[in-house]
């Protein structure tokens, strides 16, 4: 297992994220080993937040840590406002996410995959996503 320290640098977290490739296979494994080792903390984490400028996410979509390349919310529907925390980021902060999210992304075969996500695991994901965009809560 290869977890990583997770960065707190607000300049480096909010640089845009570089499209993930094959040669960013260990980058993704290392990203889901983090998300494991932080599991009392995390429900997700963005490559950015273990130092890593590419666009990978993971989450946990029940027991099951997911890994995302390249995702994209294409559709977003049943706006609302909550309070969500981060790793990188002390305190927790107001935001607006969706309850309903079709993603496009690649699986860590490279696989293209679109698929639909409700709840607590869609905002999870809009979270990690935001990353990915430089964007912090």
């Amino acid at each position: 297992m290869a977890a990583k320290k997770i960065i707190t640098d607000t300049i480096f977290l909010q640089q845009k994220s570089k499209t993930a490739t094959r040669d960013d296979l260990k980058a993704a494994i290392d990203l889901k080993d983090t998300l494991i080792a932080q599991k009392e903390a995390a429900a997700g984490l963005a490559a950015n937040m273990i130092g890593i400028n590419k666009q990978i996410i993971t989450f946990y979509f029940g027991s099951l840590p997911i890994v995302m390349l390249n995702p994209k919310i294409i559709l977003a529907s049943k706006k609302y406002s909550t309070k969500e925390g981060c790793l990188s980021l002390t305190g927790l902060r107001k935001t607006d996410r969706y309850q309903i999210i079709t993603v496009e992304y690649q699986n860590i075969n490279f696989e293209k995959q679109r698929q639909n996500f409700t709840g607590y695991v869609a905002q999870v994901i809009q979270h990690e996503v935001d990353h990915c965009h430089g964007r912090l809560i």
